[in-house]
């Protein structure tokens, strides 16, 4: 069962932190594959200066505005496609970057898709690592989490680990913010 949508509608930084240890989806034709996140990154409304609220902030507004629940896919340098999930009741704009995952079904299918091998302690490291390795792309765009193809459940396990909190990684504005999410000593986080 997928997080409910009122999971979304609560403020940004306590999305970021419930999300490590829950389960992303992706169901792409017969291919079945997960991975439990464990990293993320918490991106604010427009007074927050690397939020695309603050600086895309007419492509941002349709998903950035909407009611939370929804993907928001976009791609950075070009070349990589990142997963975000939006946050917050409508009008109240906010979102959080999925990192890294640590790979728990459709390994195969993973490295296929990134041309590794299945046991790579990279497969899903890293926001364009993950979304390659999930074949998540900008047609998953405005996808509902709560329902379809791509979804988010609770965790599949006891939250049993310590939380860090630091600096966002790559952003150079606001880039003090300690709005960076990650499980104490996983293998699977990015940095």
């Amino acid at each position: 069962m997928p997080l409910p949508r009122r999971f979304y509608l609560r403020p940004t930084r306590a999305v970021a932190r419930d999300l490590l240890g829950c389960v992303l989806v992706s169901r792409r034709g017969a291919a079945l594959t997960a991975g439990r996140i464990v990293e993320t990154e918490a991106y604010l409304g427009p007074e927050d200066g690397a939020s695309h609220a603050a600086i895309r902030p007419v492509a941002a507004r349709p998903l950035f505005y909407g009611e939370g629940g929804r993907a928001y896919v976009f791609r950075i340098y070009g070349v990589h496609f990142c997963l975000n999930a939006i946050t917050g009741r409508a009008g109240r704009p906010g979102c959080v970057l999925i990192r890294s995952l640590e790979p728990v079904l459709g390994l195969a299918a993973m490295a296929r898709r990134r041309g590794v091998a299945g046991d790579s302690p990279g497969l899903a490291r890293g926001p364009g690592n993950l979304t390659r390795a999930l074949g998540i792309t900008r047609g998953d765009n405005g996808a509902d989490l709560t329902a379809g193809r791509l979804t988010i459940e609770p965790p599949d396990r006891p939250r049993d680990f310590r939380i860090a909190t630091g600096p966002r990684v790559g952003v150079t504005r606001d880039a003090d913010r300690r709005l960076r999410f990650w499980i104490v000593g996983h293998h699977c986080v990015s940095r």
